[in-house]
């Protein structure tokens, strides 16, 4: 933690920032993509009467629609024409991830390099217009249903917001594409960053008014703030941890010089797996919560059984969100790493792990290295996230301050401060060869 705290502040020199114009310049597009996101989560969807939509969200903030609505940044409070958000690409990445474990063609695909990521990237695109459809439609006939927040329903309305809420998520998705192309950092993770902490203000404002009015004793806001602090701290750790195997590769001569052996390491990531786990287990849990409160009065009884089951904080609730996330953690683990390539990998280049026989046995070292590590990355994301839950439903917390918030701001901060550093290594090192360069000139 010490170490990579002053990693940070000597990698970080301002000086250099300074002098770094293509840096500047990336910065800058960046803040004005970003800007621009956040207009159009102000810019409300056509025929629908803003207020009427808001008395009907707050009584359904505490299930999924609340945490989508921090995930785009208050734009489903609003019901802007970002109301989407992201989330449809996101789900069809996942899916399309999915997909290549079943798929040999896909499978095929993701060997075949850079050409291979075009072409997939081309079906997420597809997947993402078919999701973006699918779910706007639904919040249209959602909208229409209330009876009082459509002006003038009917199939103009249905199709107008399916074409609206489908393009604002199709804008955010080229977009983000934008920043990571020209800008700094992954476009489509600072879109969502952007969100979260764009509405965490008024989650403070919130919070502190609750202090004001004696809803939260000084304590417990004490208690949220170092909390906040500790897990911040605990995600920086762990995010950073790494289980690092030892690859030799052995003497090899090219024409008559003789090469000595090599020495280098196979990074393992205790948590593999990043925010997804906890996204999954949240929205499936959340799901019920959600459904009742639209058909309250008239849905089923079992159904009012399971959501007070389901209520933040009770038991039931808790012991599935941890087994989900642990399950979540298992499966998108072995979806994203797979040993048996990393293995044959290390075989092509001549690399092998001491005391291991190259190939199956060396993938099925790998699997077993990685699944132990993998329970240490599944029971910290238990940890991170359930006790930001407890908080939430026994104190009204907001979701911003949940585990799932906080890791999607810390995991995001932390690439792009790496890309920044990067950049700025980067600009020190060409000024160096030309200024040797001069120098030789000189001499």
């Amino acid at each position: 933690m010490v170490s990579a705290a002053e990693q940070l502040a000597a990698n970080l020199n301002f000086g250099a920032l300074a002098k770094a114009d293509e840096l500047k310049k990336r910065i800058w597009f960046t803040v004005g993509a970003l800007l621009v996101y956040r207009l159009g989560t102000y810019i409300p969807l056509p025929g629908i009467d803003p207020t009427a939509w808001a008395q009907i969200f707050n009584t359904q903030s505490g299930g999924i629609l609340g945490m989508f609505n921090m995930f785009s940044g208050g734009g489903i409070h609003r019901m802007a024409i970002f109301a989407l958000n992201i989330m449809p690409y996101i789900s069809a990445s996942i899916i399309i991830q999915l997909m290549t474990t079943v798929s040999p063609q896909l499978e095929a695909l993701k060997k075949e390099g850079e050409s291979g990521r075009k072409v997939m990237n081309q079906y997420t695109r597809y997947l993402t217009v078919v999701l973006a459809t699918f779910q706007s439609y639904g919040i249209a006939v959602g909208l229409q249903g209330t009876g009082s927040v459509v002006s003038e329903p009917g199939v103009f309305f249905l199709l107008s917001t399916t074409i609206t809420l489908t393009g604002g998520t199709m804008f955010l998705m080229w977009l983000g594409e934008q920043i990571t192309a020209r800008g700094i950092g992954n476009g489509i993770s600072l879109i969502i960053l952007s969100g979260i902490v764009a509405e965490l203000p008024a989650a403070i404002a919130g919070t502190l008014e609750l202090g004001r009015q004696g809803a939260l004793s000084t304590g417990l806001i004490l208690l949220i703030i170092v909390m906040a602090v500790a897990v911040i701290a605990f995600i920086v750790f762990m995010e950073r941890a790494q289980r690092r195997l030892l690859i030799q590769y052995p003497k090899r001569q090219v024409g008559n010089r003789m090469f000595e052996g090599q020495s280098s390491h196979l990074p393992l990531k205790l948590n593999t797996s990043g925010v997804i786990p906890p996204i999954f287990a949240s929205s499936l849990l959340l799901l019920p919560t959600t459904v009742a409160n639209f058909n309250a009065g008239s849905g089923p009884e079992w159904l009012t059984t399971v959501t007070t089951l389901l209520g933040h904080g009770r038991p039931l609730f808790l012991v599935l969100y941890i087994a989900l996330i642990v399950f979540f953690a298992f499966f998108y683990t072995a979806v994203v790493f797979n040993p048996t390539e990393t293995a044959d990998n290390l075989k092509k280049h001549g690399g092998f792990v001491p005391g291991i026989r190259p190939g199956e046995r060396t993938a099925e070292y790998i699997d077993y290295v990685l699944s132990r590590i993998t329970v240490i990355g599944a029971l910290y994301l238990a940890i991170v996230c359930l006790v930001p839950e407890i908080l939430i439903s026994y104190a009204a917390v907001p979701f911003y301050f949940g585990g799932t918030s906080l890791l999607i701001v810390v995991s995001v901060t932390m690439d792009t401060v790496a890309q920044v550093q990067g950049y700025l290594l980067a600009h020190q090192y060409e000024g160096l060869i030309k200024r040797s360069k001069l120098r030789g000139r000189n001499r």
